[in-house]
């Protein structure tokens, strides 16, 4: 059978199916798994395969395992790091990473968690339809197809062609379909072509992608015709090409093997494309050489066996060990916490009892001064008393008893004048200051364990669209290998909401998929091999008040290329004040100033919240910033003035008198003004009528909140997601973010945070 298939008219194909593959045929039923051979030595001279081990496939289930689903592959793509993942999942991974999405079939689910549940494989045809279509991207969004492995957590940029330039593991994925087929062995793959009630299949044709019973596959191939020659092996529903194409070039073939690249790569991508400096050899070449590493490897770790196993023991008895240590130190840190809870029982035990006595004294104080009141009541105590003193007729007796009578009468008439309580209600001498000690518990840590405490860096930390975070070491002394970055969102309602983790070798950090208008707390700690040093500070950040809006300036309408320079990203403009502005000065009289330059985003709103950032140059004269309708930029921008007067701008920021009369009523339109530092508050009802008090310090970024749906537009110091204005906005008609300059100044969009965003920040 073996010299047969290397006689046949695909050598190389054949002899990466014998090996890889192992056995083709249908393995007996067994409730068990079943033991497949696999090659141990192998000599390329007769390609004779030597000395055979028996490996039960159960034994490489973790290495079949996508590091994304965590579960079997399907249909795994090899990613310029070489690791494999799950097609779906870098779809999935994409889609995470950016705001565009897949507008082309979705990819099938991965396998159920039983192996034994049969599960039809999507098509080669389909899934080619889903590699060509690609993205299909926005006008406004810049292609970007990067994001970080979940395997070895680096950022992978799949480049122009994104996922259509990635291969199919073709190896990785028969060895899954026959770890599948030998997890469900007591399920059948039946006869594709039997009339019903279908046989149970025998075969699988790898030309014809089915699967036959005997009777259909001798109907079907008969002895003498050219399907007589198709290759089959036993029953499968993995049916993989059996020519790799170049993703690059579809219609060629691989047949050159790129040293740098560590890829199969075609001949028109060594003639002309992307690997026409590198050094290439053939496929035949490379088999070869890698075939003979790989086996020599396997060898060497097979004659190893002796050691690994003495290692595996020693690894087993470090495992107790550490098992005993652990629980030895559990015990030893419980019993340092007993002690401190025994202390501060006796405390409080002590504290309570004081408080108690104190209570105690200050009401039998209250209860005697009580007591001496309600005798000053009529036929009560001392006044019923002294009203029975009175009906006394002996003028003798009456005088030797009322004496005493009138002074404590008079001393009860003077209490009722100068009313004052026979002790205090408040227990201010005895409230505990625990601060300083919360302080010292919140800081209670392991004696010494060589790593110093990171701390977060919170100027370089952000929230935007995501969230950014970046930490280092202050004393740079014992740096960490991995740190474990916690998060969780800060609620009235639930004030200990638990912590979600997440590992990182660097140290910055993007985590997606926070809420809207919340707070975050954020720590971090690291880890050198298993110690672990305490918690950073906490850091609280703020999310914006609604999702972010991605829009570019737009350079058609209304761009003034004579005023305005726009960059080629369109995410900045800058305002020249030029020749021309020096020639239009003699017209510039008291009282009146030159035009503003209007540029507006290139995306408008008609529903829902959305937020954005921008940065105003601190150098920058006056710039304007807010929204405004499509009907009002009709009219600045087809209206064009040469001379304007203050009050033709109702938010100028001058006191033109116009702004006096509009508070209540909605303007399609709102803009602020900044400019020389400072962030200009437009006259409300709400806001100071005195212009010093209407003059803010300027934001380093300044965000901009809309609510189409309310009518509403916010103005934000970004940096600390604070409201600085707020006022309703006409929004009947198409809304868009409007900008104007005047005179030199400069707007910078802000970034989106993506997973490229943790390249930027490591080179800075």
């Amino acid at each position: 059978m073996l010299m047969r298939k290397l006689k046949s008219r695909d050598h190389l194909s054949k002899v990466t199916q014998t090996v890889i593959g192992s056995s083709r045929t249908r393995e007996p039923r067994s409730s068990a798994l079943p033991v497949v051979t696999m090659p141990n030595c192998i000599c390329f001279g007769d390609l004779i395969l030597e000395k055979r081990k028996k490996v039960t496939i159960k034994n490489i289930e973790r290495e079949l395992i996508c590091p994304a689903c965590k579960e079997l592959f399907t249909h795994p793509l090899i990613l310029p790091c070489q690791h494999s993942i799950c097609h779906k999942c870098v779809k999935e991974l994409l889609l995470l990473t950016l705001d565009d999405s897949f507008n082309d079939v979705a990819s099938e689910s991965s396998c159920q968690s039983s192996p034994r549940l049969r599960v039809q494989s999507p098509s080669m045809d389909k899934i080619d339809r889903i590699n060509r279509a690609g993205w299909k991207r926005s006008s406004l969004t810049p292609r970007t197809t990067t994001f970080p492995c979940p395997g070895c957590e680096h950022d992978i940029d799949l480049g122009e062609r994104g996922i259509n330039g990635l291969f199919r593991n073709f190896t990785l994925e028969t060895i899954v379909e026959r770890y599948r087929q030998a997890a469900r062995a007591a399920t059948a793959i039946m006869c594709d072509l039997c009339k019903p009630p279908p046989q149970e299949s025998t075969k699988s044709c790898m030309d014809c992608s089915a699967s036959y019973c005997n009777e259909c596959f001798k109907i079907y191939h008969p002895w003498g015709t050219v399907k007589a020659q198709h290759e089959y092996v036993g029953p499968t529903t993995n049916f993989r090409p059996k020519i790799l194409m170049c993703p690059e070039h579809e219609m060629e073939r691989v047949n050159m093997y790129c040293e740098l690249c560590r890829r199969p790569v075609c001949h028109l991508c060594k003639l002309g494309g992307n690997h026409s400096n590198h050094r290439v050899t053939t496929i035949s070449s490379a088999y070869k050489t890698l075939k003979e590493k790989l086996s020599k490897d396997i060898d060497y770790l097979i004659g190893k066996e002796g050691q690994v196993r003495s290692q595996i023991s020693e690894l087993n008895l470090l495992m107790k060990e550490t098992e005993c240590n652990g629980e030895r130190a559990k015990e030893e840190a419980a019993s340092h916490f007993n002690k401190l809870f025994e202390v501060l029982e006796e405390k409080k035990s002590s504290i309570i009892k004081a408080i108690d006595v104190s209570k105690k004294l200050r009401l039998d104080k209250f209860q005697t001064q009580m007591e001496e009141y309600q005798g000053l009541l009529e036929n009560n105590g001392l006044v019923g008393y002294a009203q029975e003193v009175l009906k006394e007729t002996d003028q003798s007796c009456f005088v030797q008893t009322a004496k005493q009578l009138h002074l404590r009468i008079q001393k009860a008439t003077e209490s009722l004048k100068t009313f004052r309580p026979a002790a205090q209600t408040s227990f201010e001498d005895y409230v505990v200051d625990a601060s300083k000690q919360e302080e010292l518990l919140g800081e209670l840590a392991f004696f010494s364990n060589g790593v110093d405490i990171p701390e977060i860096n919170e100027e370089q930390s952000k929230i935007y669209n995501k969230a950014l975070i970046s930490w280092h070491h202050p004393e740079k002394k014992n740096k960490a290998d991995s740190y474990i970055l916690e998060y969780r969102k800060i609620s009235r309602e639930e004030e200990m909401l638990t912590w979600s983790e997440t590992e990182v070798y660097g140290t910055s950090k993007v985590i997606s998929d926070l809420e809207s208008n919340s707070s975050y707390a954020f720590r971090v700690r690291g880890y050198k091999g298993s110690v672990c040093s305490p918690c950073s500070r906490e850091v609280i950040l703020h999310t914006p008040p609604a999702p972010v809006f991605s829009f570019l300036f737009d350079e058609k309408c209304g761009y003034n290329n004579e005023h305005l320079l726009l960059n080629l990203k369109r995410d900045r403009v800058d305002s020249r004040a030029g020749f021309s502005l020096l020639l239009a000065a003699e017209r510039v009289q008291v009282g009146c100033y030159t035009s503003l330059d209007y540029i507006i985003g290139d995306t408008g709103i008609t529903k829902g919240k959305h937020f954005w950032a921008l940065r105003v140059e601190p150098y920058s004269y006056m710039v304007k910033v807010g929204v405004a309708s499509n009907d009002k930029l009709q009219e600045w921008l087809h209206n064009p003035r040469d001379i304007s007067s203050p009050r033709y701008e109702q938010d100028s920021g001058h006191d033109s008198g116009s702004e006096d009369t509009c508070f209540d009523s909605a303007q399609p339109f709102t803009l602020v003004t900044i400019g020389m530092k400072k962030f200009f508050v437009p006259k409300s009802p709400t806001s100071s009528s005195e212009p010093e008090n209407r003059v803010l310090p300027m934001p380093t970024c300044i965000g901009i909140f809309l609510d189409y749906d309310k009518g509403k537009v916010g103005f934000y110091d970004a940096d600390h997601m604070k409201c600085l204005y707020e006022r309703q906005v006409d929004c009947s008609g198409t809304m868009y973010p409007a900008f104007a300059l005047m005179g030199s100044g400069g707007i910078q969009l802000e970034e989106t945070i993506t997973a490229k965003y943790l390249e930027y920040q490591n080179d800075m």
